[in-house]
């Protein structure tokens, strides 16, 4: 019963149903549950860091029950994005209801959208990764599939990596860097491949290509199917999904750095080199993202079995209050700095 805990990842996508259905102030529900609620309930509840022992992690990798609440994920979103598009598109609404479905419609991709395509690009069996990439449609954002396996994990905590934010970046500036750099990476990834198999920028192993085709098709059914409108908020709604992606890669690994050798090779990735966040709502509603340390250590490592690492550096809140608090350069400087260095400074002796 208790891995049934998972199931609070869905109450994201039922206060978006009430965020688009409802009118008024309602129509920020998800907004409010996500950035005003959740974070609430971290700071009255305790940080738990359980580990699993070899016995537990065996069952909890061969319970499928763990892989078909990742799985529903998909039709919930696209149902709900659908309702959602035609519910803008369609009826006439004040700007301040606009604005909240916007947003709520933004966090749902983002949260049950990109963060479980994240979760299912890093599997093994093709119609899973397949899954990943239908999500990350939604979101305009196909490219994170070959940048994020091939160029983040390799190049996390280094210069070379756009979605590692630097130390002093603040969140508005990160979001362009990140943004552009990522697409920019996934270009360069992509001629890399294709060179590797003698295949030219127009061949079927072009799948950079067919990302952004596929994703020009989904506009196009937007339009046909919503009208003009329709395809402004779809691309809205992505784009808001979009940066609050960025926002959590921010804080994931922010102003952390891999030591170079002499030899010019920077050292393996370690624990050391993300933020953790043991903080219980935000673990289960993200499927365990914020045990970030030990997703980069072990990519292919299913969220169920992801545990805390104390060698790594402890965000002070949540994923969701960590956002927030982001969004204010000078005091999350003022705040996640001190950790910062005191952590540089323990990791030197």
């Amino acid at each position: 019963m208790k891995d049934l805990k998972y199931v609070l990842a869905y109450t994201i996508p039922i206060s978006t149903y009430f965020s688009i259905t409802a009118s008024g102030y309602f129509s920020f529900l998800t907004v409010l549950y996500a950035y005003g609620f959740i974070p609430l309930l971290e700071i009255l509840l305790d940080q738990q860091d359980q580990k699993y022992d070899v016995h537990e992690k065996e069952n909890r990798l061969k319970n499928k029950l763990f892989d078909l609440m990742l799985y529903i994920n998909i039709p919930i979103v696209i149902g709900l994005l659908g309702l959602g598009l035609w519910q803008l598109s369609t009826s006439s609404l004040t700007t301040f209801e606009q604005t909240g479905k916007v947003l709520s419609l933004g966090i749902l991709l983002a949260t049950n959208g990109i963060n479980v395509a994240h979760e299912l690009g890093h599997r093994v069996q093709t119609w899973e990764r397949y899954g990943s990439k239908l999500l990350l449609c939604l979101s305009l954002y196909m490219h994170f599939y070959i940048e994020h396996n091939f160029g983040h994990h390799k190049n996390v905590a280094t210069a070379e990596d756009p979605a590692t934010a630097k130390k002093n970046q603040s969140l508005y500036g990160f979001w362009w860097t990140s943004i552009l750099g990522q697409i920019k990476s996934a270009w360069q990834l992509q001629k890399l491949l294709l060179k590797q198999r003698n295949a030219s920028f127009f061949s079927l192993y072009n799948d950079v290509l067919f990302y952004f085709l596929f994703q020009g098709l989904y506009l196009i059914f937007l339009y046909v199917t919503l009208g003009a409108w329709g395809l402004f908020y779809g691309a809205l709604v992505a784009f808001v999904s979009v940066l609050m992606l960025e926002s959590i890669n921010y804080i994931e690994h922010y102003g952390l750095l891999r030591k170079k050798g002499n030899s010019g090779r920077y050292e393996p990735v370690k624990t050391v080199h993300s933020w953790n966040s043991n903080h219980i709502v935000g673990r289960l509603v993200l499927y365990e993202l914020t045990r970030h340390s030990d997703h980069h250590h072990r990519a292919s490592k299913k969220y169920q079995v992801l545990e805390n690492s104390a060698e790594s550096p402890q965000l002070p809140w949540g994923y969701p209050t960590s956002m927030l608090v982001a969004l204010i350069p000078p005091l999350w400087f003022s705040k996640i700095h001190p950790r910062l260095e005191a952590f540089e400074g323990n990791a030197k002796l």
